[in-house]
């Protein structure tokens, strides 16, 4: 259920960013957001590429994820209007099998991340994230074109979203939990349920 495309892009960062507006604020936010995701591919490239056991690899990805990702704002996202209708504690189980989940198939495929490269294009501002364009190239497949959206209204960038070939992941996600959701009677435990089972067996 946890969609999968966003798990092998979330581990390709490189950044080098052309082309700023020239607005100083603006500027800024667009140079934080660039130092950011270049430092983040940089410390992925060094993860899956060197030495150390696939333990060793995961736990310093796994790392690297936590710090880098709003994971809690794209689950809270993902849940829609059922995150209002959720009790504290399916909220709290929520949080946790999403961002499990997350882990797991990240962790689970480091080998897949191997070779990847981005060619990076323009960055811009909209709605108080940063986009940037750029290509992916994975070794025996087509060039893929993501967008990387940023937030830095914390203070703190943080990657919130990707936008691959046209498509938000985290939208298709959302729909993919609204389409459950439907067929379960708009039950947020049950969807917690599948989610606990679909972590069982991936564990």
């Amino acid at each position: 259920m946890l969609t999968r495309r966003i798990l092998l892009l979330s581990a390709t960062v490189i950044l080098a960013v052309v082309g700023l507006p020239p607005s100083p604020a603006r500027a800024q936010s667009l140079d934080q957001a660039a130092a950011f995701i270049e430092q983040t591919g940089k410390d992925i490239a060094a993860a899956v590429n060197g030495p150390g056991s696939p333990a060793d690899k995961q736990k310093t990805l796994q790392a690297i994820i936590d710090r880098t990702v709003d994971v809690n704002e794209v689950a809270r996202f993902c849940l829609g209007r059922f995150w209002r209708t959720a009790s504290a504690q399916q909220q709290k189980d929520y949080l946790d099998l999403f961002h499990r989940l997350l882990m797991i198939n990240i962790t689970g495929k480091i080998g897949e991340y191997q070779g990847v490269t981005i060619a990076v294009g323009r960055a811009q501002p909209r709605e108080g994230v940063v986009v940037v364009a750029s290509t992916v190239n994975r070794p025996g497949n087509p060039p893929s074109k993501v967008d990387w959206l940023v937030s830095t209204e914390s203070g703190s960038p943080k990657i919130t979203d990707l936008i691959a070939e046209g498509t938000s992941l985290r939208l298709t996600q959302r729909s993919d939990y609204s389409a459950f959701l439907a067929r379960n009677n708009n039950s947020v435990q049950a969807l917690i349920d599948a989610l606990k089972q679909q972590a069982s067996k991936e564990s």
